[in-house]
C-alpha cells in the first residue's frame, strides 16, 4: 500500500514490510490459519525461531514448563501471538538499535499481548487490537531514524506524548502518531490498527474516541491498557468512559480489564519464579 503524498514530500522515509511479514500476512488472511504452515515459516528463519523462543518463555506469558520448540510454541500461544512476535521483531529490524528505542519496543510487546488478550474476552477482532498496541508508537522509531539528534533531544525534552506531537509538528512538520499511521497503512495493517495508531495520542490525552473511525474497538482498548500500563488504579475511572463511547459494555470491559491485570501479575510471578 502506498504511503500519503503529504508524508512523502517531508522526505521522512517509512521502512517496507520485511518478506518475512508479508509471507505471514499472506497465511493470517486466510480464515483458517495453517498452524503447521505457520511454524514452519517460523523455523525457516533462525533469529525469528530465536526471538518466538525468547518470548514464549519469558515472564510475558508465565508458562509453568519451559516450551522446547516453534511448534510447541505454536501451540501453546496460537498464531495471533506468534505474528505478534514475528511483527515486533520486523519492526525492530526495520530500524537500527539504539537506546532510545529500546523501551518503545519494551511497551508495544506488552501493549500488544494486553491489548490482544483483552480483545478475545470481549469477543472483538484479537489480531486488529494486538497489531494496534505493537504499532502505537512506530511512528517515534520512524523520526529517531530520520534525526536521530534532533529527536532524541525532543524525548528528553517532554513528559507526554501530547507535548511530544507538538514539537513534532514545529521541527518535522508532521507528528508520530501521523507517521505511525502511514507505516501500518504500508505495512497492510487492518484499518482498525490504523485508526488506532492514528488517534491514540488524542484519545489518551483526553478520554476522548474521534466520530470518525468506524470500528473504534481497537482505540477504546489502547486507551484502557495505557491506563492499566501507567496507572493501573484508574481503570475503573477510565473504563467506563472509554467503553460507552466504543458501544461496549462497561460492566462487561471492566470485569475483562481486571482480570487481565491479575493474570498478568500471576504471569509476571511465574517469570520471577522460574528465573
Amino acid at each position: 500500500m502506498s504511503v500519503d503524498p503529504q508524508l512523502r514530500t517531508l522526505e521522512i522515509d517509512i521502512p517496507a514490510q520485511p518478506d518475512s511479514l508479508v509471507k505471514l500476512s499472506l497465511l493470517l488472511a486466510d480464515d483458517e490459519v495453517n498452524q503447521q504452515a505457520v511454524a514452519a515459516l517460523v523455523q525457516a528463519d533462525m533469529a525469528l525461531a530465536a526471538a518466538v523462543m525468547k518470548a514464549v518463555n519469558s515472564s510475558l506469558y508465565g508458562l509453568a514448563g519451559r516450551v522446547q520448540s516453534v511448534q510447541q510454541a505454536v501451540t501453546y500461544l496460537g498464531t495471533r501471538e506468534i505474528a505478534g512476535i514475528t511483527f515486533e521483531m520486523g519492526l525492530r529490524a526495520a530500524f537500527p538499535p539504539a537506546p532510545e528505542l529500546q523501551p518503545i519496543w519494551q511497551r508495544a510487546a506488552l501493549r500488544g499481548h494486553l491489548m490482544g488478550r483483552l480483545a478475545q474476552a470481549l469477543g472483538v477482532d484479537a489480531w486488529a487490537a494486538h497489531s494496534a498496541g505493537l504499532f502505537e508508537e512506530c511512528g517515534k522509531a520512524v523520526l529517531f531514524r530520520h534525526a536521530p539528534d534532533h529527536y532524541r533531544a525532543m524525548l528528553r525534552a517532554t513528559a507526554t506524548d501530547g507535548d511530544l506531537t507538538q514539537l513534532e509538528h514545529v521541527g518535522f512538520g508532521v507528528s508520530h502518531d501521523a507517521l505511525g499511521a502511514a507505516l501500518c497503512e504500508s505495512w497492510g495493517l487492518d484499518p482498525a490498527a490504523v485508526a488506532s495508531v492514528r488517534h491514540h495520542v488524542v484519545a489518551q490525552g483526553l478520554l476522548e474516541l474521534p466520530d470518525a473511525p468506524t470500528r473504534r474497538s481497537a482505540l477504546a482498548l489502547s486507551v484502557i491498557v495505557q491506563a492499566l500500563m501507567t496507572v493501573p488504579a484508574s481503570i475503573d475511572d477510565v473504563v467506563p468512559i472509554i467503553a460507552a463511547q466504543a458501544d461496549l459494555d462497561p460492566t462487561l470491559v471492566l470485569r475483562a480489564t481486571r482480570r487481565l491485570a491479575e493474570q498478568q501479575a500471576e504471569a509476571q510471578a511465574h517469570g520471577r519464579r522460574a528465573a
